[in-house]
C-alpha cells in the first residue's frame, strides 16, 4: 500500500489507568520513528480537545517527560466521556483532521470510544478523506471483546489483592469470629475485578481471604449472602467479602445504583452495594462491619502497577502506528496470548465495530459452584497479567510522575459551540 504522509493525533477516552499514560509513550515513541508521520500531535481532554482544536505538540516535549509516561497515573493529556451524537459534532472532527492534515488517528479508550473513532473514520470514507484510525484497548474492568486482556486490568488486580491480603491481615488482628470486611471494587457489569481478589489467596491455603467474592455474573441472594457470612465467621476469626459494583439479582436489577442520573455516556452510576451488604449484615448477622470502598484508587495506583501490564500498554501504542503505517485502519490493536505453557503474549488487530458491540463477560465455568470463589483457570488466566514491579522515581518521599508541557499547536479554525 502506498504510504500516506501527514501528522498524527492521539487521545485518550473514559476513565484512566495506571498504564494508558505508557500506551501515548509507546505511540510517540514509535511515530517518531517514520518519517510518514510528519508531526505527532495530541488531543487535551480527548475528543472534547478535538473539537475546540486544543491540541499539543507532543514531539516537542523531552524524551524524559515520554520515558516518565509509562510510570505516570491519569490520563497525561486528559480524557473527557463525551459521546458524539450530533452530525455537526462528527463534521467538526473531520474539519479539524482536515486543518492539520491530520492522516493517522490514535483513539486510547474502551467501547465508546473504539465506537466513536469508528464512526468518525467511516465519515472521513464518506468524503473522500484519507485516514487511517487505529484503536487502543485501555480499561481496567477488562471487558473489551477481541482481545485477551484490557491494558489496565493487570495494575488494577494488583493493587486491589495486595489491598485485600493488607486489610486481611489487619482484620485477623482485630477479629474473634465478628468482624466482617466488606471489600467493594469497580467493575461495572463484569465481574473481572471482583474476582481478581482470589490471588490474594496464597498457594495451596483455599481458606485465604477473601473468604466470598459475588460478581454479576452471578445472580446475587440476600439469603444465601447471609448463610456464607455465617458459615464463614463459624469457622474463621472473620470474614472478607468482595463484591463487583454491578451486583445484580435474580431479575437482572442492581443491588445497589448509587445515582439514578446517568454519566455523560449514558451509563448508570453505580456503587454503593458494600454499604447495602453491611446494613444486611448488621441487622440480620449482629456482627461488626467495615466497608472498604477502593474507588478510583484501583485505577490510580501507579505505584502498584504490574511491569507486564506497562510493557503491554506500551506495546499496544507502538503497535498501533506499525499498523497504521502499513495501511491498516478501522482496527482495534489486541493481545493475543501464546498457547505455550510459560506466559507469552503479542498483539493482533480486530475490527472496531466488533469491540463496541458487545461486552465480554467473566466466564461462568470459572465460577466454582458455590458462587462465590473462583476456579483454576481464572488462576491460571490472571496471574501472569500481574507479575513484575515498575521502579517509580520519588522526590522528597513521594512519587514524581511525569507532567507534560503541552506546547500548543496554533489553531486556524473559528471556535466552536456545539
Amino acid at each position: 500500500m502506498a504510504e500516506l504522509a501527514g501528522n498524527c493525533l492521539i487521545g485518550q477516552s473514559g476513565g484512566p489507568t495506571a498504564v494508558i499514560n505508557a500506551s501515548v509513550a509507546g505511540v510517540v515513541s514509535e511515530a517518531l520513528n517514520h518519517t510518514c508521520i510528519e508531526e505527532v500531535y495530541g488531543a487535551l481532554n480527548g475528543m472534547l480537545g478535538i473539537l475546540h482544536e486544543d491540541l499539543v505538540d507532543l514531539a516537542a516535549e523531552s524524551q524524559q517527560a515520554i520515558r516518565g509516561l509509562r510510570s505516570t497515573p491519569g490520563a497525561a493529556l486528559g480524557s473527557c466521556r463525551l459521546k458524539l451524537k450530533k452530525p455537526a459534532d462528527f463534521e467538526r472532527v473531520l474539519a479539524v483532521f482536515q486543518a492539520h492534515n491530520i492522516r493517522y488517528f490514535f483513539y486510547i479508550g474502551d467501547h465508546d470510544t473504539q465506537d466513536t473513532a469508528a464512526k468518525i473514520s467511516a465519515l472521513a470514507r464518506e468524503q473522500n478523506y484519507e485516514i487511517r484510525v487505529i484503536g487502543i484497548p485501555k480499561t481496567i474492568e477488562n471487558d473489551l471483546p477481541g482481545t485477551d486482556h484490557c491494558p489496565g486490568y493487570g495494575s488494577a488486580v494488583k493493587y486491589i489483592g495486595t489491598t485485600v491480603r493488607e486489610l486481611a491481615v489487619d482484620a485477623d488482628a482485630m477479629g474473634a469470629g465478628d468482624l466482617v470486611t466488606i471489600v467493594e471494587v469497580m467493575g461495572r457489569n463484569s465481574g473481572w475485578l471482583a474476582a481478581g481478589a482470589t490471588l490474594a489467596k496464597r498457594r495451596d491455603h483455599p481458606n485465604d481471604p477473601p473468604h466470598l467474592i459475588y460478581v454479576p455474573e452471578v445472580a446475587f441472594s440476600n439469603d444465601k449472602f447471609l448463610d456464607d457470612v455465617r458459615r464463614t465467621l463459624k469457622r474463621e476469626r472473620h470474614c472478607v467479602v468482595v463484591v463487583g459494583e454491578g451486583l445484580v439479582d435474580k431479575d437482572g436489577n442492581y443491588v445497589a445504583v448509587e445515582s439514578s442520573a446517568a454519566d455523560a455516556a449514558g451509563h448508570s452510576q453505580l456503587g454503593g452495594v458494600g454499604e447495602y451488604l453491611k446494613d444486611l449484615v448488621e441487622a440480620q448477622v449482629g456482627a461488626k462491619v467495615r466497608v472498604a470502598r477502593l474507588g478510583v484508587a484501583q485505577r490510580a495506583a501507579a505505584h502498584m502497577a504490574a511491569k507486564i501490564d506497562v510493557d503491554e500498554a506500551f506495546l499496544v501504542g507502538q503497535s498501533a502506528v506499525k499498523a497504521a503505517v502499513n495501511g491498516e485502519s478501522d482496527k482495534m490493536i489486541t493481545l493475543v496470548r501464546g498457547d505455550g505453557e510459560a506466559y507469552t503474549c503479542e498483539t493482533g488487530l480486530t475490527a472496531l465495530g466488533e469491540v463496541a458491540a458487545t461486552t465480554k463477560k467473566l466466564p461462568p465455568e470459572w465460577v466454582n459452584e458455590d458462587g462465590v470463589s473462583m476456579n483454576f483457570q481464572f488462576y491460571r488466566y490472571a496471574t501472569p497479567l500481574i507479575q513484575g514491579e515498575v521502579t517509580v522515581p520519588y522526590d522528597n518521599g513521594l512519587p514524581a510522575y511525569a507532567r507534560l508541557a503541552k506546547e500548543s499547536v496554533a489553531k486556524t479554525l473559528p471556535g466552536y459551540e456545539g
